[in-house]
């Protein structure tokens, strides 16, 4: 399964960037969406997840107020908009599909994964 993620970027401190997932129909119909990202030398960790509704999201402690999460069914598409970014936030993104219709940030209960966007933030 082919998760496109793009819209990373270099941009600095303060600054805005939107990531968008397109995910095959089949793959993303019914299922909960969710960002993570892994920074040089650290682990892989949640960002935010959305259900497959888009009503219900969630987001980790340190992106609260400044990452929003979407999610456009009739585009196949999940966003991230992001601001206020960081240094901290440098990382590459990953997007991927949830095995069930709710979103988790349990990265083992998804089942597909993008090939990741490079976000740099510049101080």
């Amino acid at each position: 399964v082919q998760l496109q993620a793009s819209g990373g970027g270099t941009v600095q401190t303060g600054g805005s960037l939107r990531l968008s997932c397109a995910v095959p129909k089949r793959t993303s119909s019914n299922n909960g969406m969710g960002w993570f990202r892994q920074a040089p030398g650290k682990e892989r960790e949640f960002v935010a997840t959305i259900n497959w509704r888009g009503g219900d999201t969630h987001y980790a402690d340190f992106v609260k107020g400044r990452f929003t999460i979407s999610r456009d069914n009739a585009k196949n598409t999940v966003y991230l908009e992001m601001n206020s970014l960081n240094p901290e936030d440098t990382a590459v993104y990953y997007c991927a599909v949830s095995r069930s219709a709710s979103g988790s940030s349990d990265a083992s209960r998804y089942a597909h994964w993008g090939q990741g966007t490079l976000v740099t933030v510049s101080s």
